[in-house]
């Protein structure tokens, strides 16, 4: 093979990558502006806690289809393993749609939210309505990102950030329609908001992506096409388990946070924290299906370049984050731009000074899964988050239990220091994963 052929420069990479970073950054806008909305509505502490709890619900619900956009860019290549990948879209879809509705049959709902998460009264009603608002958002998201990873495969990064802007401009359109014009809650316009969304998002994506399933359609290859409903599910449940198990976490911190030091306080600025780190942490999560295609593509040749660009987003999107939180920057975005009560801004900048080490560690995650799921190996993914979690419930029982430091940057701490072992766990597998790829 000539030199023109194997060499990948950079601009490539970055061409291939920033379409994708700002649809994940488009998304991660979307939290801080509905936080600012419901933050200039009444009861702000209850109905900031209440969304970020019917939230989490809904993150830990959609888990299982996180990564169907990674399945769709890996397996989906002619016209069998579309149809294949597009019937198990479907089931798994209804599954996550079926999950829903059982949490917010009201014995089920009380259950979860007073039994074990021991929500506060007030909190837990609000929350209710908000998370039966978010029924649709699972599925949407299911769809949105099987289609869009068959964008990726095309390579078409820059038709997948243009349905996330469908996503956004609905979404902001929702919000603030009902804002101006309606006496509903904060928290319930904020769930509303997300579902209309992802559905004009996953509409968009189904349409855009026309042209690309017809390529795909009469591409006459034989590749995979042994591919069955047993082989994605061995290939894919791992892949689910890893966001699932990771979003499982979120309604246990919520638990904990509870019976924490300043347990109110705790709950209305962690959405917020975690909306900041998001956007940063996106850079990373955009990284994955960039080189799951670049590895595919030519894993010997073009290895070093991706693993290098991965590094050079990582010391990026954490130092960004750092001088935000560390400066005076951090009035502007906690007062001005998230509307946070000047001590509640003084209360989030410690937690997220912690948190801005996770966008650091959440590209090199994506990159060592990114090599996994090339090879074909991704039980130790879902192992390392499970890892991860369980790290992260030790360390908040700990702190909690055991000192007097504020719910909230238990939280922080606790969360890096379960991604600093997750990490850790996959990096020998993934040497050896690079070993065979690159030989």
């Amino acid at each position: 093979m000539s030199q023109s052929q194997t060499e990948l420069k950079y601009s490539r990479i970055f061409v291939f990558w920033y379409p994708l970073a700002l649809t994940w950054i488009m998304m991660s806008i979307e939290g801080p502006f509905l936080a600012a909305v419901i933050a200039r509505m009444g009861e702000v502490k209850l109905n900031l806690a209440a969304y970020g709890i019917a939230y989490s619900f809904g993150l830990v619900v959609e888990a299982p289809i996180i990564m169907l956009m990674s399945a769709s860019t890996t397996l989906v290549k002619n016209e069998f393993t579309y149809s294949k990948l597009k019937n198990f879209t479907i089931y798994i879809n209804l599954f996550v749609t079926l999950f829903i509705v059982i949490l917010i049959i009201p014995p089920v709902f009380d259950f979860v939210a007073y039994k074990i998460l021991q929500i506060p009264d007030k909190i837990a009603e609000i929350t209710h309505l908000a998370t039966v608002f978010l029924i649709p958002w699972p599925a949407a998201i299911g769809f949105r990102r099987f289609y869009q990873g068959i964008l990726i495969r095309s390579g078409l990064t820059r038709v997948v950030a243009y349905t996330t802007v469908f996503r956004l401009v609905f979404m902001g359109i929702t919000a603030i329609t009902l804002f101006n014009i309606t006496n509903l809650k904060g928290a319930y316009v904020g769930t509303i908001a997300l579902s209309t969304g992802v559905i004009a998002e996953a509409l968009a994506a189904y349409f855009l992506a026309q042209s690309s399933i017809s390529e795909v359609r009469l591409n006459d290859n034989t590749i995979d096409n042994d591919l069955t409903y047993n082989k994605i599910t061995k290939f894919y449940v791992p892949l689910a388990l890893t966001p699932f198990i990771a979003l499982s976490a979120q309604p246990i911190v919520t638990l904990f946070l509870a019976k924490s030091v300043r347990p109110i306080d705790s709950l209305a600025v962690m959405p917020v924290v975690h909306s900041l780190t998001f956007i940063f942490r996106s850079m990373g999560l955009s990284y994955q299906e960039v080189a799951i295609t670049f590895l595919n593509e030519n894993a010997k040749a073009y290895y070093k370049k991706v693993r290098n660009f991965a590094f050079m987003i990582a010391f990026g999107s954490t130092s960004a984050v750092f001088l935000l939180t560390a400066t005076p920057l951090a009035d502007l975005w906690f007062i001005k731009v998230s509307a946070l009560t000047p001590d509640l801004a003084d209360f989030a900048i410690i937690p997220a000074m912690i948190m801005s080490l996770l966008p650091a560690l959440t590209v090199f995650i994506s990159f060592e899964r990114s090599v996994l799921v090339k090879d074909k190996i991704t039980t130790p993914i879902s192992v390392a988050t499970l890892i991860e979690v369980m790290v992260i419930i030790t360390s908040l029982f700990c702190f909690i239990s055991f000192s007097a430091i504020p719910g909230a940057i238990v939280a922080a701490i606790s969360f890096v220091i379960g991604r600093l072992f997750s990490n850790t766990f996959l990096y020998p597998i993934m040497n050896k994963s690079i070993n065979r790829l690159i030989a």
